[in-house]
């Protein structure tokens, strides 16, 4: 509609905000930068959407914000802003080639994520975003394929598919193993080097789907939210996994995918767990071996069948079991990182700082391990894939931390 991404510090005719909800500190950063948006940009017009913007409207709009936006309109906010007369008007122009490269730059450098997937039909009961986001829904694959060519052509190297409930993909349109019939026409309908799958729920995955990764565009990295690693504490959390499930579900990737990286979500403090409970959970998650685990303390959220459970675990308890859960998956993290080194991997190298040699680039191998190397200020590794052995990198500590 003509309008151009304004630089870092320069002023901004409209804000738009994608607010977060899942968790109490999500919401307080959400509001704290709504605020901020706001003082840095008086005579702005701020739009919020998110899922705080579908749950608590009048809230948000209590900010300073002119215009609020739910989630199932959140693909409309161009057509809402034009006829409520919010969008200042400029001349239509094409994209420059300078401007091009700072789009690939803006939106997340060499790798885009492409979001095929909104809403989840599944009822966790500690889950808030499944009230916000409503009932599943998938893209066209026609649209979606277009837009990974499209993402192809402005440069990017790797892909990443993303969805609310990602493994229920196609579910709403009748259409079995849908997330595999997209998969497989990205492939053959694109030259996108990379694609990576985003969170998927165990449930989802049967035997025949880890055939999608005998393409070897398809990253060998899965992340399966497991949340507790105790039966009990799974079943008042409304999961549709048991320990023994999700064991065998890890076992049969593992065999069918050579180096897979496996990360998982815990969540700690869930109502009614108690310390044999935190003790199976741990004891589990150490035996799934993960590669990298996301660690949350359990949030209450208004709404949910979680809140009114009783027997909440104090904040001090759980905090303490965090620190106990983050210690294993430091280990547990620094273990997968020395069964790769030597073993050469592609890595997609993507950001670059001064160092004393020169440059110290930062990059993802296929399996999801952060890469580091030092080159001289020439050396150019920007958006480039290249077969790389990593080695440990000493840190001056016992601690081999940087590979």
């Amino acid at each position: 509609m003509g309008h151009r991404i304004v630089a870092q510090g320069e002023a901004a005719d409209l804000c738009v905000f994608n607010s977060c909800t899942v968790t109490n500190i999500a919401s307080k950063k959400s509001r704290h930068l709504i605020r901020q948006m706001r003082r840095s940009h008086p005579s702005a017009t701020i739009v919020v959407t998110g899922c705080p913007a579908e749950l608590e409207p009048e809230e948000v709009r209590a900010l300073g914000v002119d215009v609020v936006v739910g989630n199932r309109l959140k693909e409309e906010i161009p057509e809402i802003l034009e006829r409520e007369g919010c969008l200042v008007e400029s001349e239509p122009h094409q994209l420059g080639d300078d401007e091009t490269i700072w789009a690939q730059d803006l939106h997340g450098r060499t790798r885009a994520f492409l979001k095929v997937q909104d809403g989840c039909d599944q009822r966790c009961s500690f889950c808030v975003v499944t009230l916000a986001r409503g009932e599943g829904r998938s893209g066209a694959a026609d649209d979606l394929v277009e837009e990974v060519q499209r993402l192809e052509k402005l440069g990017f190297k790797e892909v990443v598919l993303t969805g609310v409930h990602l493994g229920s993909y196609g579910s709403d349109l009748g259409e079995p193993n849908g997330l595999q019939r997209l998969v497989a026409r990205l492939l053959s309908e694109t030259g996108i080097e990379r694609f990576r799958l985003s969170s998927l729920e165990p449930w989802d995955l049967d035997d025949g789907f880890f055939e999608v990764f005998d393409d070897r565009r398809v990253l060998p990295h899965l992340h399966l939210p497991l949340q507790s690693g105790c039966d009990a504490t799974l079943r008042r959390m409304a999961r549709r996994t048991s320990r023994k499930e999700f064991r065998d579900l890890v076992e049969v990737a593992r065999a069918a995918v050579p180096g897979l990286a496996v990360t998982s979500d815990v969540i700690v403090g869930f109502p009614g767990e108690t310390e044999q409970e935190f003790a199976e959970s741990i004891k589990f998650v150490e035996e799934m071996a993960f590669s990298g685990l996301h660690i949350f303390r359990y949030s209450r959220r208004k709404g949910t069948r979680a809140a009114e459970l009783g027997s909440q675990v104090p904040g001090n308890i759980a905090q303490e079991r965090s620190k106990v859960m983050h210690a294993l998956a430091a280990r547990m993290e620094q273990a997968f990182q020395k069964l790769h080194v030597g073993r050469v991997s592609d890595v997609l190298w993507e950001t670059a700082e001064d160092c004393e040699m020169g440059r110290r680039w930062s990059g993802l191998s296929d399996n999801y391990l952060s890469v580091i190397t030092e080159a001289a200020v020439g050396v150019d590794l920007t958006n480039t894939i290249r077969p790389t052995r990593p080695v440990p990198h000493a840190t001056g500590g016992s601690d081999e931390s940087y590979w």
